[in-house]
């Protein structure tokens, strides 16, 4: 049978104490590690934070980026556009740089003009002063167009209106023409015609004539129609003449060519008047009464006054508006309407009249 061993005490505690120490160890070892993981939670803890941190940085890095980016791009195309604008005002620019130009040229070639105007200008007034100047020494000379020899000037006709761009003297070549009594008038309507053209009234009717053309403006234009029972131009081939020596000398040949005769018809006369393609602003009527017929001749041989006044008024309504008519009346026995419808006439035409003395002009 073996041996029992002894049991050493010194063993025992040694162990024992050994035992404690290692629990010593693993309870150390147990606190620190414990210690050591709440430090690491913490610390992880921590470094979520900043890595959440981070993450936000990143995030706000990214979309602030993106909002630089969009603002680069955004900033690009402003850049793009300023240059386009850029290119535009530079050819703008360049353009009213052209314009300027071409505009010095044309100041420069109005400022030539203007000065070439103003010595133009300078002439012309020149001109004008020396005109007026010679005109007026022509008015000294001769203040009319065509002399007349009378006694004297005779220029007492003050209410007769001279003035117009287009005269026309109407002529009143009638029978009645030759004389102031109605039995000198039948006795010489039978005679030659030399002896009619002599006869003293018909006379008078051509010297106012002559007085007439003799007053007429340097500036107007006339025509001289006489008329019996129908109307015609002394001198046809215008319908308006230049008061010009030549004309006034074929009209004055014309007029004393002219044999008095026939009835009177201021219808016609002022139908002709009408149909002018220039209408007179001036008319002088030289007559002696009222017409003795209308459009066509009176069927009977004698004519009462107030046929002649019917005459008359039918005759009006074939005068132009707007036209004044100059009367100058010789005298004539048997015709007391006359006056008073002629001067009646004068008024409502704005014109004038008149009956001068029996030695005028």
């Amino acid at each position: 049978m073996k041996r029992r061993r002894d049991i050493s005490v010194f063993g025992l505690s040694f162990l024992d104490v050994m035992f404690c120490g290692f629990g010593s160890i693993i309870l150390l070892v147990m606190i620190i590690n414990s210690e050591t993981l709440a430090q690491r939670k913490v610390v992880h803890q921590d470094l979520r934070g900043e890595v959440k941190r981070l993450e936000t940085e990143v995030k706000t890095g990214q979309d602030y980026l993106v909002e630089v980016r969009n603002t680069l791009e955004l900033t690009s195309q402003q850049e793009t556009a300023a240059r386009g604008r850029t290119r535009e005002v530079l050819h703008q620019i360049n353009q009213a740089q052209q314009e300027l130009a071409t505009l010095d040229k044309k100041a420069q070639a109005q400022k030539e003009h203007i000065n070439r105007l103003k010595s133009d200008l300078k002439r012309t007034e020149a001109d004008r002063q020396k005109l007026a100047s010679e005109q007026e020494q022509a008015e000294k000379q001769s203040r009319n167009v065509r002399k007349f020899i009378g006694e004297g000037d005779r220029q007492y006709l003050t209410g007769l209106k001279m003035g117009g761009e287009r005269i026309l003297i109407l002529v009143d070549a009638s029978a009645s023409m030759l004389d102031e009594t109605i039995v000198n008038i039948v006795r010489l309507r039978n005679l030659p015609e030399g002896t009619k053209r002599q006869a003293r009234k018909w006379q008078r009717a051509v010297q106012t004539v002559e007085w007439l053309l003799s007053q007429l403006p340097t500036d107007s234009k006339f025509q001289v129609n006489v008329f019996n029972t129908e109307s015609y131009p002394v001198v046809s081939r215008s319908e308006w003449l230049q008061p010009k020596r030549n004309s006034l000398d074929e009209v004055v040949a014309g007029i004393n060519q002219v044999v008095p005769e026939g009835g009177t018809s201021l219808y016609n006369a002022f139908d002709k008047i009408k149909g002018l393609k220039s209408k007179p602003d001036n008319v002088i009527l030289l007559t002696d009464g009222l017409p003795t017929q209308g459009k066509t001749r009176h069927r009977s041989g004698r004519v009462s006054g107030k046929q002649r006044l019917n005459y008359f008024r039918q005759a009006l309504k074939r005068l132009p508006r707007n036209v004044p008519i100059n009367t100058i009346l010789f005298p004539i026995e048997g015709d007391p309407l006359a006056a008073s419808e002629y001067w009646k006439l004068a008024v409502s035409s704005g014109g004038s009249f008149m009956s001068p003395s029996r030695d005028w002009p």
